[in-house]
C-alpha cells in the first residue's frame, strides 16, 4: 500500500486519481508522498520513505526545496492550474481600483432613510474611469500573465508585456495585439501595471522608488503574485500622487487600513474550480512519479520521461558528482541534470547496480 499524507485540506477530486493501491489520509507515519497547499514544511521532519511532495498550487515558498533536493525528495508544483482564477481576480482588481466600488458600497450602506434620493445626491463622490482604451502593462508572461493580457485585449485595452524568459509556448498563446517591450516601456506607458513574476532575489522589491519614479502619474498597481515584490515604504510614499491605487492579494500589517491600498485576503486561487484543478494536477504528478518514476513540473529536479523497456525500473536521484558514473551504467537509460542535482531512469531485467558510486541521494526500484 502506497501512503499519501495530506498536510492541508485537499479537494476530494484526488480520490479519483489515487486508486485502491493508495492509502490517503491526514495522519500517517512515514508516507511515500505528501500533498499540501500552504502548510509550512520549514521544520517538518521527513521519513525515510518519502519520495515526493506535491504542492497544490504554483508557489513553493512554504517548502524548503533545497533541503528536500539534498534528501532526494522530488517537489512538484502545479503551474497554470489556478491561472484562470487569478486572471479573473486581476480583472476584478482593475475594476475596483478604477471605479470606487468598495467605497461606494460602504457609503450606501450607511444611509438610513430616503436612500434613493440620497444616493443620487451623493454618488458623484465615487466616480471613476473606464478601463477601455487604457494601457495595461503585464510584467511576467507565464500561464497567468498570458491569460490576463489576452483578456485585457478582449476588453478593449492596449496591452504591453515584459518577460525576459518568454517561452515559445507563451508566445504562441499570446494575442498578436500584445506589444512586447522592456521594463522601461512598461513603466513609461502603462495606466495599470500587473505583476506576474515569481519571488526571487532578483525580483524582491522590484517595485521601488526608482521604478515608481519612471511610471506615469496616477498609475494603478496590481499585485496578485507575492507581496514582497513591492517595497511598501516606497509605494506608500507615492500614494495619492504618482500611484493612484495599489491592489494587493497578500495582507500584512504594512498594507492594511491604508488609504488607496485595496487589500484582498489572498483570494487568488480561492475558487472551487482552481482548488480542484490544483489538487488533481498535484495528485497526477505524484502518482506518475511514484508508479513510473517520471518527473514533470518539479521545482528541484529535472523533467524526465522514458518509455518502459525492461522488467525492472531503477530511479535515481543523485548529485552532479555522480553524473559520469551514472551515464556509464547502461545504454537503456535516461539521464537529466538540473544544477547540482540529477535524475536517472534505468530499465533492465534487474535493478541497476549502483555500488561504488558516490553522490547517490535516493534510489527507488519499481
Amino acid at each position: 500500500m502506497v501512503k499519501i499524507l495530506k498536510l492541508n485540506k485537499i479537494s476530494p477530486v484526488i480520490n479519483n486519481v489515487f486508486d485502491a493501491k493508495y492509502e490517503v489520509s491526514d495522519d500517517c507515519v512515514d508516507p511515500d508522498g505528501i500533498i499540501l497547499r500552504s502548510f509550512n514544511m520549514a521544520d517538518y521532519e521527513t521519513g525515510a520513505s518519502l519520495a515526493a511532495i506535491g504542492r497544490a498550487g504554483a508557489g513553493v515558498n512554504n517548502i524548503p526545496i533545497e533541503k528536500m533536493a539534498e534528501k532526494g525528495i522530488v517537489v512538484f508544483n502545479t503551474p497554470g492550474a489556478n491561472a484562470n482564477a487569478v486572471k479573473e481576480l486581476v480583472l476584478c482588481g482593475m475594476l475596483i481600483a478604477s471605479r470606487d466600488i468598495i467605497g461606494g458600497n460602504k457609503w450606501v450602506n450607511t444611509l438610513t432613510s430616503d436612500v434613493a434620493k440620497a444616493t443620487e445626491k451623493g454618488k458623484a463622490a465615487f466616480g471613476g474611469h473606464e478601463i477601455f482604451g487604457k494601457t495595461l502593462g503585464v510584467i511576467g508572461l507565464g500561464a497567468i500573465g498570458v491569460k490576463v493580457a489576452n483578456a485585457a485585449v478582449a476588453l478593449g485595452m492596449k496591452v504591453v508585456g515584459y518577460d525576459p524568459y518568454l517561452s515559445e509556448k507563451s508566445k504562441s498563446l499570446l494575442d498578436k495585439a500584445v506589444e512586447i517591450t522592456d521594463l522601461d516601456g512598461i513603466y513609461a506607458n502603462s495606466d495599470i501595471i500587473t505583476l506576474h513574476v515569481p519571488l526571487l532575489d532578483s525580483t524582491k522589491g522590484m517595485i521601488n522608488a526608482e521604478a515608481i519614479a519612471a511610471m506615469k502619474d496616477g498609475v494603478i498597481i496590481l499585485n496578485m503574485s507575492r507581496g514582497s515584490l513591492v517595497n511598501v515604504a516606497d509605494l506608500k510614499a507615492a500614494l495619492g500622487g504618482k500611484i493612484a491605487k495599489y491592489v494587493v492579494d497578500f495582507p500584512d500589517e504594512n498594507v492594511i487600513n491604508t488609504d488607496n491600498i485595496i487589500v484582498l485576503p489572498h483570494l487568488g486561487a480561492s475558487t472551487e474550480e482552481a482548488e480542484d484543478n490544483c489538487a488533481e494536477m498535484a495528485a497526477k504528478e505524484l502518482k506518475d512519479y511514484l508508479e513510473n518514476g517520471e518527473i514533470v513540473n518539479s521545482v528541484n529536479y529535472p523533467a524526465l520521461a522514458k518509455a518502459r523497456t525492461g522488467k525492472v525500473r531503477t530511479c535515481v536521484c543523485f548529485l552532479s558528482s555522480a553524473e559520469a558514473a551514472i551515464k556509464d551504467l547502461s545504454d537503456d537509460k535516461a539521464v537529466a541534470m538540473r544544477g547540482n542535482y540529477g535524475y536517472a531512469i534505468i530499465d533492465g531485467d534487474a535493478a541497476a547496480d549502483l555500488s561504488g558510486i558516490d553522490g547517490i541521494l535516493k534510489v527507488r526500484v519499481l
